[in-house]
């Protein structure tokens, strides 16, 4: 990169911005996921569809965050688990415009996050609480239930911590 492209940054084309593509991929399965949880199941323990002998189906309703936090917070949880998707969607989508388009593990890992923190804005926007339905157990103990969008969440998180892990050996090997 030259010094008068360093300090105007990268163009459109050379930004990992593409990657939002990946975004709408995400929110688009998360989505059409919960619709279809919500369209032929019903809610409740007594209704889940036993897949494996560790996992279930289960149409559940989180009004918190991840893993139930605040689900019976008395309702404000719900605008300000709203503004934190937003805010962090509105960083990453900054952080990946600044990023190489060929840097794919960190455009990846911001692409996952924010279609996962935009599908269950989605939710806590139009339904007012978030469809999950993913029950994985070891005897009888249950992880609480969660989502695609939960999925691609902690996906991308573990691939910004390996990504600071590379980037950390990098810096060493040079």
């Amino acid at each position: 990169m030259t010094q008068q492209s360093s300090k105007q940054g990268l163009s459109l084309k050379q930004s990992g911005i593409r990657w939002l593509l990946l975004a709408v991929l995400v929110f688009i399965i998360d989505i059409g996921s919960k619709f279809l949880v919500m369209n032929t199941m019903d809610y409740g323990w007594p209704n889940r569809i036993e897949i494996l002998p560790f996992f279930n189906l289960l149409y559940v309703h989180n009004y918190g965050a991840a893993f139930s936090f605040l689900n019976d917070a008395g309702g404000w949880q719900r605008w300000f688990f709203a503004a934190i998707a937003l805010g962090v969607s509105g960083l990453l989508a900054f952080w990946m415009r600044r990023t190489p388009l060929q840097n794919r593990l960190a455009n990846s890992a911001y692409a996952l996050i924010i279609g996962g923190a935009l599908g269950n804005l989605f939710d806590r926007l139009y339904h007012g609480f978030v469809v999950d339905f993913l029950d994985f157990y070891a005897g009888t103990y249950h992880w609480p239930a969660f989502n695609i969008a939960d999925t691609a969440i902690c996906i991308g998180a573990a691939l910004i911590i390996l990504e600071g892990f590379m980037a950390d050996k990098k810096e060493t090997v040079s």
